[in-house]
């Protein structure tokens, strides 16, 4: 750390300032408490939701409506769902959602209705920004958190971090309680707006001592426009496809398996067909996802009229489902003091091993936020700031100053004889290629559509290589953005090999889970996969329905 740090006291910190982030501190302004957010990027326009059109999972109050709500959710969570985490979320985001009313304008549909569970992106996110803002939050920008603190008796009670305008100061925020809004981790794929989500949360959670779930569920990919970040196109649900010889590529049993496409594009461009969307969705397209009649009209294409080239962007875990474990009905992790909200915490409870889609997810992550920091709220009235108490880092991966271990010869040799049978040699000494390898490994849609206990196995030796060398690896600047790059480097290593692991301990498929090697299908009693550890990876089988 530098000698310029500064220093703030808050009842309730929350790291990431998205949409469960935002939430979660208005919520806990509203519980009286202090709140305090600290955003990687700009917060009101930073996350994967500030791109979109997000709806929400929103149930009127009707019992029968929300029973066969539920009732549909269960039934695709093949054994792994929670009806009453579904309840929580679907009251809670009903309840809530209007709210932000006082801060965004909605405009009528073409009926003149006012659709209050469907927000476009842009708008809503600054909308949550001055509300959070209104209600008595401080927001700190720019401010990429690296490590989590705790007092000596292991309560999670602050983090520390870095900034990245001016000149480059550090902060410090020391807190009652702490809730992880960091979102899910991309691995860089250049998905649009999430080249934030490096599964930073993802690390410091299992640093402080938590554990994940549903890792395994990670093999999300979706369309977009070839080179371009653009997804979360509703309108790719009217797709057809073509190969290279014009051939139609048959259409998934499940929704949102692109494994078929995934396969022709190893053999040269696949074509999108969206003639077939309807009028209605085509005319109010510009008001719902703006992002997408801008993006083609940059390419000079009618998507409607003309065929045009596609790619598949991995969503990782953000679409994808695993994350923290929530280990009870606060949204706390097992460790005093931390709860998790949003895309780093494992949806399993209200998705099972399928994606939630947009409108699930949105939901969760404004539920989970609020129902976090309420708790988070309470922990911190209950175990006040001790102003004098010691608090200390909790892990440095990529951020060692142990540099008798990294920067020796022998180790980077150990390091590249290890990855020698891949790909990709790695050197140590360039992070960049980590990143070569995190790009082979986890956005490759053959890869992970087609997993094996060959393929993970392979992944597992290329991984542990990579976490090897980034594990002491001491940043070659104290530059902030320099120290912010190592960090997540590590954080995306480590996250995927938790996902590897994952994939590895399931033998059967499962939901988005598909493992070439086996002929179940899992129909096998549920069970969820936990893993964690930073330097060595565990993992273990879970009945469904249990939480410890």
């Amino acid at each position: 750390m530098s000698d310029r740090v500064r220093t703030y006291d808050t009842d309730v910190l929350i790291i990431g300032g998205g949409l469960a982030g935002c939430w979660a501190a208005i919520s806990a302004r509203r519980a009286g408490v202090r709140a305090i957010v600290a955003e990687k990027g700009y917060c009101g326009t930073s996350g994967v939701a500030a791109s979109a059109g997000p709806g929400h999972w929103f149930v009127p109050p009707e019992a029968r409506l929300r029973e066969e709500a539920i009732a549909r959710r269960m039934a695709g969570a093949q054994g792994l769902g929670d009806a009453r985490w579904m309840e929580r979320i679907i009251d809670q985001t009903y309840r809530t959602l209007p709210d932000i009313g006082t801060h965004y304008h909605y405009t009528p549909d073409d009926s003149g209705a006012i659709r209050r569970h469907a927000l476009r992106g842009p708008e809503y996110l600054r909308a949550l920004r001055e509300k959070a803002l209104a209600a008595g939050a401080i927001l700190l920008d720019h401010s990429p958190a690296l490590q989590l603190l705790a007092r000596r008796d292991g309560r999670v009670s602050g983090a520390r971090g870095v900034s990245r305008q001016g000149a480059g100061d550090e902060w410090l925020v020391r807190a009652g309680a702490v809730v992880l809004a960091t979102g899910g981790c991309a691995f860089r794929s250049h998905l649009l707006g999430g080249s934030n989500n490096t599964g930073d949360g993802l690390l410091m959670a299992v640093e402080a001592g938590a554990a994940l779930s549903g890792m395994e569920f990670s093999s999300f990919f979706t369309v977009a426009p070839a080179n371009t970040p653009l997804s979360r196109a509703m309108i790719f649900s009217f797709a057809r496809y073509y190969d290279t010889q014009g051939r139609e590529i048959a259409k998934p049993a499940a929704p949102n398996d692109h494994s078929a496409i995934a396969v022709a594009l190893q053999g040269g461009p696949v074509l999108c067909d969206l003639s077939a969307t309807p009028e209605i969705v085509r005319r109010q397209l510009p008001q719902i996802s703006p992002n997408v009649t801008l993006t083609f009209r940059r390419l000079g294409i009618d998507p409607f009229t003309q065929r045009f080239p596609i790619s598949l962007l991995g969503e990782g875990t953000i679409r994808g489902v695993g994350g923290v474990r929530v280990t009870g009905e606060d949204a706390g992790t097992g460790v005093p003091g931390l709860y998790v909200a949003g895309d780093v915490a494992s949806r399993e409870p209200v998705t099972g091993p399928v994606t939630g889609g947009g409108a699930v997810n949105a939901a969760w992550a404004l539920a989970s936020g609020c129902i976090a920091a309420e708790a988070a709220a309470r922990s911190a009235l209950e175990n006040p700031l001790a102003q004098r108490s010691i608090l200390e880092p909790l892990g440095d991966a990529g951020l060692s100053t142990r540099r008798d271990r990294t920067n020796s010869s022998t180790t980077r040799s150990a390091f590249a004889t290890t990855l020698s049978t891949g790909p990709t040699r790695l050197d140590v000494s360039a992070s960049s290629e980590v990143e070569i390898v995190l790009r082979e490994e986890m956005l490759s849609p053959t890869r992970q559509y087609f997993r094996s206990a060959d393929t993970l196995a392979a992944a597992s030796t290329r991984l542990s290589a990579a976490w090897g060398a980034l594990r002491d690896a001491t940043p070659p600047s104290a530059e902030p953005r320099e120290r912010q790059r190592f960090r997540e480097l590590a954080a995306m290593t480590a996250t995927a090999r938790w996902c590897v692991a994952s994939a590895a301990a399931r033998t059967g498929s499962l939901g988005m889970h598909r493992r070439t090697d086996s002929s179940t299908n899992g129909s096998d009693v549920p069970a969820y996969v936990i893993s964690g550890g930073a330097d060595a990876v565990w993992t273990r089988r879970q009945a469904a329905g249990t939480v410890s």
